[in-house]
């Protein structure tokens, strides 16, 4: 049985796995199954030794596992749940108040820092 405080380990982990951009975007390649950290690389346009970095930390935090096949190290995500809790997360619906101003000057999260209304005028 999961008591507190492992399942407070538990989010702090994924808190930490998700909270980079890179590693979230290798954990949603992931969605779609194992993968291998060259055709990750290509596909994230990132380079080997980046996404071997981030995959280091992934397998860390227990939210990944490798598999040794050859030369070759394969990646995918260790639990199904974990699996299952991302893409309900990505799938949310977040209730953002676009009226308020962002306080991280170095925000990249789109709609985030501007009113989508304004962005959608930009864009025509």
């Amino acid at each position: 049985m999961l008591t507190i405080a492992s399942r407070l380990d538990v989010m702090n982990r994924l808190g930490r796995a998700m909270a980079d951009p890179t590693r979230s975007r290798i954990l949603l390649e992931l969605l779609s199954g194992p993968a291998y950290p060259a055709r990750l690389s290509e596909s994230l346009g990132l380079s080997r030794t980046n996404v071997s970095n981030h995959l280091a930390c992934l397998r860390g935090c227990g939210i990944v596992v490798a598999t040794p096949e050859g030369r070759q190290t394969r990646y995918e995500i260790a639990d199904p749940h974990v699996t299952k809790a991302i893409t309900i997360l990505v799938n949310t619906v977040l209730a953002v108040d676009d009226g308020e101003p962002c306080t991280d000057e170095n925000c990249d999260v789109p709609l985030c820092c501007a009113p989508a209304d304004s962005n959608v005028e930009e864009n025509r």
